[in-house]
């Protein structure tokens, strides 16, 4: 749910004075040119690009008889070892116990061969984050969410990761260096946090702590008194800490964590190792840009960002290493709807992403394949 570019101008300690440092400023083609007309599906791709849908929500899986969830959200791909892969994607059904997530299993030319649930009896399940050790934590987007961690082969049952905090949970990212999770929150005063675990890999026990951040930029790390959230929300436990306005997608790369925050259409540069957050794009800033809405967030093969719109014109937008933002895709004729839940298949030549309320309400799985470029 969108939320208001103006309510974080008023939250005390909201993270707005910061100025973009090594800003996305500039629109353009980016590496794969311009975006075709309108295919039979609606889908704009650059030339030499194609897609077709993989999963429609409320109806069977084709070549298997299990049925796709509705309201497609994050997601996420996994290697298998007969070199297939695994799609996991999220539900975000507000419904009690009606979200969860489910798998799409292809086999090593691409078909499907299997659909299944991998989490059940949780709601408004939104975006989350691989890990490094290829299971899936999944996000409850509501006031008292969790984060659960789940088999995307669906041969373990999803388990909640209390240790994480409770509180209306987005996105999750990994840094295998640092050996931290950071997470989002989709609150207009949400916050910023980051969890050490007592021993990697293990989630179950660790130190939560949030982020405050100095005008310069320089971040610095509170504990959360509760982060089971027993008597006051965790957001407002530390007053220090910062506001993030509408905290939604993270990825981790190369020691760097990138956030999304839709209240006011940036994505931020979190570095690790000198604990200093920049403003990498500015939609407000930069009104010509393409890039409105954003919302989930995936690291492409090139090493660029694509980054899904939350409504706006409903495209995925490349923010490349060269500082131009490019569109992508863009699906057409879904007015209503957003995209979510962009990975990129194992060899980087397929990305499969979501329109969440596409397909006549209860959404639509797609997979894009092309000469997506490799990190040089």
């Amino acid at each position: 749910m969108a939320v208001g570019v103006a309510a974080a101008s008023l939250l005390p300690g909201a993270a707005q004075g910061l100025v973009p440092t090594q800003a996305v400023d500039r629109s353009g083609a980016g590496p794969y040119g311009p975006l075709g007309a309108p295919d039979d599906l609606g889908l704009r791709l650059p030339a030499g690009f194609t897609g077709r849908i993989v999963a429609t929500g409320d109806q069977v899986v084709a070549g298997t008889d299990s049925t796709w969830h509705v309201f497609p959200d994050g997601g996420a791909v996994f290697p298998t070892r007969d070199r297939g892969w695994i799609y996991v994607s999220n539900s975000e059904h507000p419904g009690t116990g009606q979200g969860g997530a489910g798998a799409l299993r292809f086999d090593r030319s691409g078909d499907v061969i299997d659909a299944y649930r991998v989490l059940a009896g949780t709601q408004s399940n939104c975006a989350g984050g691989a890990t490094p050790w290829k299971t899936w934590v999944s996000g409850e987007e509501h006031a008292t969410g969790r984060l659960w961690e789940c088999d995307p082969t669906g041969a373990r049952p999803g388990r909640a990761l209390d240790a994480l905090g409770v509180f209306k949970h987005e996105a999750a990212a990994f840094d295998p260096d640092g050996k931290r999770a950071y997470l989002t929150e989709d609150e207009p005063d949400g916050r910023f946090y980051r969890f050490t675990p007592t021993r990697w890999p293990d989630l179950d026990a660790g130190r939560l702590e949030v982020a405050a951040v100095d005008e310069r930029g320089k971040v610095t790390w509170h504990d959360v008194p509760d982060p089971s959230a027993a008597s006051t929300p965790t957001r407002q436990q530390v007053p220090e800490s910062t506001a993030f306005n509408g905290g939604e997608g993270i990825a981790y790369d190369n020691g760097v964590v990138y956030v999304s925050t839709k209240g006011d259409n940036r994505v931020w540069r979190y570095a690790t190792d000198r604990g200093r957050i920049t403003v990498h794009y500015d939609g407000n800033q930069h009104a010509e840009l393409p890039l409105r809405g954003v919302d989930n967030i995936a690291v492409a093969p090139r090493g660029d960002l694509v980054v899904a719109e939350d409504g706006d014109d409903m495209q995925l937008v490349l923010l490349t290493r060269k500082g131009i933002a490019a569109p992508l895709v863009q699906v057409t004729g879904q007015e209503g709807s957003e995209l979510t839940g962009p990975a990129f298949g194992p060899d980087g030549r397929r990305l499969y992403f979501s329109s969440q309320r596409g397909g006549g309400g209860a959404g639509l799985t797609y997979e894009v394949t092309g000469p997506f470029a490799r990190r040089a």
